[in-house]
C-alpha cells in the first residue's frame, strides 16, 4: 500500500508563510491525483486543495486566495504554500486522494502548522 510522507509546516506569526509537502515513500509511485487535509485535534479533518491529473486545482473557500497546491514535473512531489496565515489554519496537515479518488491511502504523519497571534 502507499505510505504516504508530509514535511514541512512548522510554527509562524499570523500574517506569515509556510509550505508543507507530500511524498510517497513508495518508488515509481506518481501523484497524478492528490489533496490535502488538516485537522485540528478533536475535530473532523476537512479537505482543503487538490489537483488533478490535468494539473487544474480547486480549493476550500477558507483558504482560496492565500493558500496554493502544486507538483513538480516528476509527479513524485506536491506542495502547499500557504501564505497569509491565519490563527485557524492551526492544524496538522496531511495528504490523500483527491475528492474522486476510489480508495485512501495509508495515512502518513502530517506536517503541524502552528499559527500564532
Amino acid at each position: 500500500q502507499v505510505q504516504l510522507v508530509e514535511s514541512g509546516g512548522g510554527l509562524v506569526q499570523a500574517g506569515g508563510s509556510l509550505r508543507v509537502s507530500c511524498a510517497a515513500a513508495t518508488p515509481g509511485f506518481r501523484i497524478n491525483e492528490m489533496a490535502w487535509y488538516r485537522q485540528v485535534p478533536g475535530k473532523e479533518r476537512e479537505w482543503v486543495a487538490e489537483i488533478i491529473r490535468n494539473g487544474s486545482t480547486d480549493y476550500a473557500a477558507f483558504v482560496r486566495g492565500r493558500f496554493t497546491v502544486s507538483r513538480d514535473d516528476a509527479k513524485t512531489t506536491m506542495y502547499l504554500q500557504m501564505n497569509g496565515l491565519e490563527p485557524e489554519d492551526t492544524a496538522i496537515y496531511f495528504c490523500n486522494r483527491a475528492r474522486s479518488g476510489n480508495f485512501w491511502y495509508r495515512w502518513g504523519q502530517g506536517a503541524r502548522v502552528t499559527v500564532s497571534s
